[in-house]
């Protein structure tokens, strides 16, 4: 059969830096957006289409592909059925300049599409465009430490990171703004991620960790390369995995960025600590927090870095990591030494580590068999908190059951159980 090379869609493909591989993971999760189901397309599917061996691909597949590019499939060279298409030009330099065609051209109308009507010219996607979008990602981690874990914030991260990826077809741009708008869609969806993890929806934290994967190696930002393969970590450390928990902080503090900046390195061994802790590792947990305090005091307070590090990685994050590791120890004098250290130094917008932080503190008192401090420390939990933090809400149950196991005719235990039906049935 003859063929005819997709020039257009090459053009287009060599414009916005994409590979086979990255073009079909791009198309595979637009299709799960609009099937449900991941799309099982691979390198070899999209050099098909460069070849001209797949002249109309399906329509969900279209569809799919018209949402990643924001052009219409007939705009990227694909022939619907029943037409011929176009005859290559014979020599070398008239494909050449019609491949450059091509790409303004492509360039053009995508701009065009994503353009308010009446507007012809291709608008100038800039650092002012970037900036914007940081300040909105800032906003998200704001939202995140006051409340956490929330579908709320899980959706909106999803959508800016959409609205990020969006722009790259919205108009011209350097290469220098394209890597930084990948970098902020990764930023965004990691964040996604982050809020799926925080809230136990351990599926959706995956889909999100995927999509962010793909769009920081686009990026090429280190530092958020960093932050999904460490939260990647963290995910599988509270689904009880820690081997595939040591296997992906190891990603995170393999990276370049953890050699250039202590405090990097010194917030992964911090996750590499508590992970030995829920694989019971007492000495691998004693020396990861030795070298993250280490790493930490090392580290210089005047060199840039990013607002989601600067947001919440101080010396009170060290301690609730130390607090977690000691805990799945059964450590608990050294698991409530530092809860309070923790919960001395935390900044006041850190109200979901302070509610997660207390309640562990709470833990580690009813271990020690400490039954009415650990009751009033629990009732200091803020009820919409406990009542609507997946994770804080889960720990509060667990502590209400140990405290009946333990004791079930101390008077804590009415006293817990009046507390929980008034004030958090006020808050639900």
């Amino acid at each position: 059969m003859n063929t005819t090379r997709n020039e257009a869609l090459e053009a287009w493909m060599d414009e916005h830096g994409y590979s086979a591989n990255s073009l079909a993971e791009a198309v595979n999760r637009a299709l799960e957006r609009l099937t449900g189901r991941l799309g099982g397309l691979d390198g070899s599917s999209v050099r098909d289409w460069k070849a001209g061996r797949v002249r109309w691909p399906k329509s969900a597949t279209r569809k799919a592909l018209e949402d990643v590019t924001g052009l219409p499939a007939t705009a990227l060279g694909f022939v619907p059925r029943g037409r011929t298409p176009s005859t290559p030009a014979a020599s070398q330099e008239d494909s050449d300049m019609k491949r450059r065609s091509l790409v303004g051209g492509i360039a053009a109308a995508a701009a065009t599409a994503a353009a308010a009507p009446g507007i012809t010219s291709p608008r100038r996607i800039g650092m002012s465009d970037i900036e914007r979008l940081q300040q909105r990602f800032a906003e998200i981690i704001a939202s995140d430490h006051r409340h956490g874990g929330q579908r709320d914030i899980e959706r909106r991260a999803a959508a800016l990171a959409d609205e990020a990826l969006n722009l790259q077809n919205a108009g011209n741009a350097t290469q220098r703004v394209r890597s930084n708008l990948y970098a902020c869609a990764a930023s965004f969806r990691s964040s996604a991620m982050w809020a799926a993890i925080d809230g136990r929806r351990y599926d959706d934290a995956k889909t999100h960790m995927r999509e962010a994967q793909a769009l920081a190696e686009m990026s090429g930002d280190q530092a958020i390369k960093f932050r999904i393969w460490s939260h990647a970590g963290a995910m599988y450390r509270h689904m009880g995995r820690p081997a595939d928990a040591f296997a992906a902080n190891d990603v995170a503090r393999n990276l370049h960025i953890t050699r250039r900046d202590p405090l990097f390195a010194s917030l992964g061994l911090a996750r590499q600590a508590a992970i030995h802790g829920a694989a019971h590792d007492r000495a691998g947990t004693r020396r990861a927090f030795d070298q993250a305090q280490d790493a930490m005091q090392r580290a210089n307070p005047d060199d840039y870095r990013p607002v989601w590090l600067l947001a919440f990685y101080d010396q009170a994050e060290l301690d609730a990591l130390a607090l977690s590791a000691h805990l799945a120890l059964g450590d608990y004098p050294t698991a409530e030494f530092h809860a309070h250290r923790c919960l001395s130094a935390l900044r006041p917008h850190m109200r979901r580590s302070q509610a997660i932080t207390t309640t562990r503190l709470a833990h580690a008192q009813l271990a020690q068999g400490d039954l009415e401090t650990a009751t009033a420390t629990a009732m200091k939990v803020p009820a919409d908190a406990a009542t609507q933090h997946a994770r804080v809400s889960r720990m509060l149950q667990e502590f209400g059951a140990a405290l009946r196991a333990k004791a079930p005719s101390d008077p804590t235990v009415q006293t817990w159980t009046e507390h929980t039906r008034d004030a958090w049935r006020a808050t639900a």
